[in-house]
């Protein structure tokens, strides 16, 4: 990177804040979201001084305030693809790949964001991008038609484009044009209130799903939520109301546990907003759209293929008991399912390390910094003596049934629509224009990475002695 070049973490700082400032503006209500969750945040740490010891000690305190992600829902490859480019120049890359047919949502995914764990400590935001399977809709003519109506849209600006190449060029940008790059980028995800299509369009587009009707009637893929990060969920979902804030019936993702795993989110409903359609005769008539909402996530561990093998059998299991309903009628049982069927899943750091579930990173302890711990012990003896210490490893990605289950919930879809299970992550690549990084894969390397660095911060040590 040049010297006078920013780096992508900034301009990533730089659009994470613009889109938050942008979002509360289109959607007060964020607002009000981000002030309760603030206030839990805070009381949660006050509450837990060896939590807030913990988060400080791993530099992950500071980061809880501003993290969040966003979602949006693209239309063809193209998009896809010009889609990564702009986001490798913010270090965001894609992670992971989500095939969400089998839930019922005719899209795939992956969810760009930084990769390192530096940079995911300066700056961890992420935007889950779904691309929609025209391959999924059953009505040929109406396939045809979407796919015709989005080949038309740019949904990026000509500067947008032109500095994404400049940055690709010369291997980064100025301050100013990294300024520019920000505010054209952020012209993607704005909020269009007039659509695409005439209202009879766009009326057999939502008979069709939804879904496809937010992806093909607008002149861009407006930023769907922003989700920021709570570190106690279940009283969010308990006092949204208290803010006017209805919140959806369950909470995605595994039960209330000491030692979180994987992912949990909630979120508000979504908004009905008033959309202009041009009708035949050219004459602008107003309805209403329903697509944006609000989500809140709280974040656990890292699992191992093992552990996540575990918990997609138990949430399975939980769902074979009682599966929830679109209404919420059942949330209470379902609730009581989940916590039952998680009872076999170990809720202790140390438990979830002996059994290999979970990811961990691993840190000298005060006394292995200041101790020879004399050569050849292997990590265990280490641990048990005292000179090194883990702390699990925060996930950082997404769970398809929980996707599934808040785009359902918010999309008001009150019977779940069936697709058949079709992932197709080699076609998915091949319109993004790169492999997706393996997650499994990219926290067992942060992992090792620690343990490494650990093993030679103590042999230095004994060299020394």
């Amino acid at each position: 990177m040049k010297s006078d070049h920013v780096s992508a973490s900034d301009i990533r700082s730089a659009f994470s804040a613009a889109m938050s400032a942008m979002y509360r503006e289109e959607v007060p209500a964020y607002g009000t979201l981000m002030e309760l969750v603030g206030r839990i945040n805070d009381a949660t740490l006050a509450a837990q001084p060896k939590l807030k010891e913990r988060l400080q000690a791993t530099d992950y305190l500071d980061r809880i305030s501003e993290e969040r992600h966003g979602a949006i829902r693209l239309g063809t490859a193209a998009e896809l693809a010009m889609m990564a480019r702009v986001f490798a120049v913010m270090g965001m890359y894609p992670v992971g790949y989500y095939d969400l047919s089998t839930a019922g949502v005719p899209v795939h995914s992956t969810a760009f964001r930084p990769t390192s764990d530096a940079e995911l400590k300066r700056n961890p935001f992420r935007v889950f991008t779904s691309l929609l399977r025209l391959d999924l809709i059953a009505d040929e003519d109406l396939r045809e038609a979407s796919a015709e109506i989005l080949s038309k849209r740019r949904i990026f600006t000509e500067d947008a484009v032109s500095l994404t190449v400049k940055a690709e060029r010369d291997g980064g940008l100025t301050m100013a044009d990294a300024s520019r790059f920000v505010d054209e980028v952020l012209e993607t995800f704005r909020w269009h209130d007039e659509a695409n299509v005439d209202a009879a369009m766009y009326h057999r587009l939502h008979d069709a799903h939804r879904l496809i009707a937010d992806v093909v009637s607008f002149k861009g893929p407006h930023i769907n939520h922003l989700t920021p990060r709570t570190l106690d969920i279940d009283q969010v979902q308990a006092l949204m109301p208290d803010y006017d804030i209805a919140p959806k019936a369950i909470v995605e993702g595994p039960p209330t546990r000491a030692c979180p795993i994987l992912l949990r989110q909630t979120s508000f409903k979504a908004l009905e907003e008033p959309v202009s359609f041009r009708n035949a005769n050219g004459v602008w008539e107003t309805e209403s759209h329903t697509a944006r909402f609000g989500e809140i996530e709280q974040r656990g561990i890292a699992l191992t293929p093992k552990g996540r093998a575990l918990y997609d059998h138990l949430l399975d299991q939980s769902r074979k008991i009682v599966r929830p309903a679109a209404d919420g009628s059942n949330a209470r049982e379902y609730e009581a399912a989940l916590a039952q069927s998680f009872g076999e899943f170990p809720d202790d750091w140390a438990a979830i390390r002996a059994e290999e579930l979970g990811y961990f990173a691993y840190s000298l302890t005060a006394k292995g910094k200041a101790t020879a711990a004399g050569a050849g012990r292997s990590l265990e003896t280490l641990i048990e003596d005292g000179f090194i210490q883990f702390d699990p490893i925060v996930y950082e990605d997404f769970l398809p049934v929980s996707a599934a289950g808040i785009f359902q919930s918010n999309l008001g879809d009150s019977a779940q629509q069936e697709f058949v299970a079709s992932p197709n992550q080699k076609r998915f690549e091949a319109d993004l224009g790169m492999k997706v990084v393996n997650e499994f894969d990219h926290y067992a390397g942060i992992e090792q990475a620690s343990i490494d660095a650990c093993l030679r911060a103590l042999s230095q040590q004994d060299a020394a002695e």
